[in-house]
């Protein structure tokens, strides 16, 4: 195995991204039967057992993205309506680790997730109405909505799409998988634009 490993890309039969597994899952995976088909490029070479019948050694190969067969969890995602768990590693990912009061951008120690209408004013904690902020900024807003403490929000809170929220939880995510996921981020995604970082 080489130094740092990379996360595999799993989605169902037709495409749609679902989740990072390890490369230990994906050889579970094939080992079930429930690889349909892979893309991307070539990421290791597993090597197993050797049979005793052949002599020869046993090797799966795991590209960067495998195909699997789907599952109820797979059309879950898929369908209208469907919101994914919010957190802030996420929720820091989706505002491109930015204060969205301040416009500067933090390391994720010094962020925090704020409420832009407080649940002091019945806000609710949803997608659409947090949004990262700098601790400084975030403890002067305090339970006021922007307007009130005098801050301009520098941009409109968004729910994720499943295959944006894949893109938020992936770590090291190679080109070619980036590639794939933005195809099926909605048009008007600010995440199309995402340089990738480690």
């Amino acid at each position: 195995m080489q130094g740092f490993i990379s996360q595999i890309l799993r989605t169902d039969v037709s495409g749609m991204p679902l989740e990072w597994v390890s490369y230990q899952e994906a050889v579970r995976l094939y080992h079930a039967g429930q690889v349909a088909y892979t893309c991307g490029r070539l990421l290791y070479r597993v090597r197993g057992g050797t049979n005793a019948r052949t002599g020869r050694r046993s090797v799966v190969e795991l590209n960067s993205i495998v195909a699997t067969e789907g599952s109820i969890q797979a059309r879950m995602k898929g369908r209208q309506g469907y919101v994914p768990p919010l957190d802030n590693k996420a929720l820091f990912r989706r505002d491109d680790f930015l204060c969205l009061y301040c416009g500067n951008r933090f390391p994720e120690t010094q962020l925090s997730r704020d409420h832009v209408t407080p649940i002091s004013q019945r806000g609710q904690d949803l997608w659409n109405n947090v949004v990262t902020a700098c601790k400084r900024c975030n403890n002067h807003k305090a339970g006021r909505t922007p307007e009130q403490a005098g801050l301009q929000l520098l941009a409109i809170p968004f729910v994720p799409t499943h295959a944006e929220y894949v893109y938020l939880k992936g770590r090291r995510i190679l080109a070619d998988q980036m590639e794939f996921l933005r195809a099926h981020f909605p048009r008007s995604s600010p995440l199309r634009t995402r340089k990738l970082r480690a």
